[in-house]
């Protein structure tokens, strides 16, 4: 069976992942000589998305400061706890039992508050597909255990906007200043970056993550 993706294993049809193709390459690659390098030697990576924001949001939460197997021990065993993840559903459940998944106290804060503005209207996550990165950033980041760098990255792992650079992303900074033999990177030279790999920043950020 052919997934339709280049580089995307047959076994994994149906699920999501990140879409770009010849387009964005070319143009990284054209703007970008150092960056080609890396895009010819590793070819086209295969990152997976979540499509549903709530979800991807309360799975980021959850996840923050902890390794990626306990991450995916903690999602499972609080995926079957809940069911489907909505907001009613998560406000239905004692916090005692999301914390028994393995859920720090805090954590559980977050994940009730943020449900509780989902139901409430305070937040609308429909909206903000319609929205600017910025607007989004914004609404996202008011949020209760929600900052920027986690706002930028349901961007690209969630709704899946093309031009996304996270200054607060380490491992990009790191990406950048290998890339180009640098010691430092200020905010300034990065924002240089940033206009250079436009409009394809977060494809960018891809192949920058591997280096």
């Amino acid at each position: 069976m052919d997934t339709g993706m280049p580089g995307v294993p047959a076994e994994s049809k149906g699920r999501n992942y990140f879409k770009y193709g010849q387009k964005e390459i070319s143009h990284l690659k054209r703007v970008c000589p150092r960056l080609s390098e890396t895009i010819d030697k590793k070819g086209i990576l295969v990152r997976e998305v979540v499509p549903d924001l709530f979800t991807a949001l309360i799975s980021s939460v959850t996840s923050q400061q902890i390794s990626g197997k306990a991450a995916q021990t903690i999602w499972r065993r609080f995926s079957e706890l809940v069911g489907e993840i909505t907001p009613e559903r998560i406000l239905a459940i004692n916090p005692d039992d999301i914390r028994k998944c393995g859920i720090s106290g805090r954590k559980t804060e977050y994940i009730t508050g943020i449900s509780k503005a989902a139901a409430e209207g305070v937040i609308s996550f429909d909206a903000l597909r319609s929205m600017e990165d910025s607007e989004v950033i914004a609404k996202l980041s008011a949020l209760r255990g929600v900052g920027v760098w986690t706002a930028e990255m349901l961007l690209i792992f969630s709704l899946q906007r093309p031009d996304v650079l996270s200054w607060g992303d380490l491992a990009i900074k790191k990406g950048i200043m290998k890339l180009y033999g640098l010691e430092s990177l200020t905010r300034e030279q990065f924002e240089e970056y940033r206009r250079l790999f436009s409009p394809y920043n977060s494809v960018a950020s891809l192949y920058l993550w591997e280096i």
